[in-house]
């Protein structure tokens, strides 16, 4: 059985870490970062301060694992957080900033409003920590809280090859999203809730 909690601010460094390392192969990141896994982090540390702020980042103990959620009515990035997270944003993204932001405003679009749902905005695994279960753990202390309030839960997989992992906790396939710019595909997935 592995050890889940909520992650604190203190654990902001190693979730940041693990997950720059867990998408370094992401073909949304490689599109959107191609030069560094340095920056990988830099970008995630962003995502996980947002999820930190609402109290629903949960961590393997090790950090190897993290689920940055966001919760019902919550998912959408607002100007304000866009603009706290500018130095970040700038310094991760440098040059394809402007991209970035197509990509944003392209995915946002086709996130479903209604009803209200769990998002999941980020999950990883560092590649040393992969294939142990980490990632299902990482995800029950959302999905049971979906399950038990009867909330619905939505995300975007990057890459083709986890649609069958989310789909073994209960997630379907809703649409196939083409980024702008001759970017990757995404798959946009929903979950109902479990009874």
């Amino acid at each position: 059985m592995t050890d889940v909690r909520k992650a604190t601010t203190s654990d902001l460094p190693r979730v940041s870490e693990a997950l720059g390392r867990a998408f370094w192969d992401d073909p949304v990141m490689r599109f959107l970062i191609p030069t560094g896994d340095s920056q990988l982090a830099t970008l995630m540390k962003m995502e996980a301060k947002s999820a930190l702020k609402q109290d629903t980042a949960y961590m393997t103990a090790d950090g190897g694992s993290a689920a940055l959620w966001k919760p019902p009515g919550k998912w959408r990035t607002s100007m304000g957080e866009l603009l706290s997270m500018a130095p970040l944003t700038i310094s991760a993204l440098r040059r394809r900033l402007f991209l970035a932001l197509s990509v944003l405003s392209a995915v946002e679009k086709k996130h479903p409003n209604d009803p209200p749902h769990w998002y999941l905005a980020v999950l990883g695994t560092e590649p040393a920590s992969q294939g142990k279960g980490n990632g299902s753990a990482v995800l029950q202390p959302v999905l049971q809280q979906c399950d038990a309030n009867g909330e619905p839960a939505y995300l975007e997989s990057s890459k083709e090859k986890n649609i069958p992992f989310y789909e073994r906790h209960g997630f379907r396939v809703t649409e196939e999203i083409a980024l702008p710019k001759g970017g990757p595909t995404i798959w946009g997935m929903w979950r109902d809730p479990q009874t």
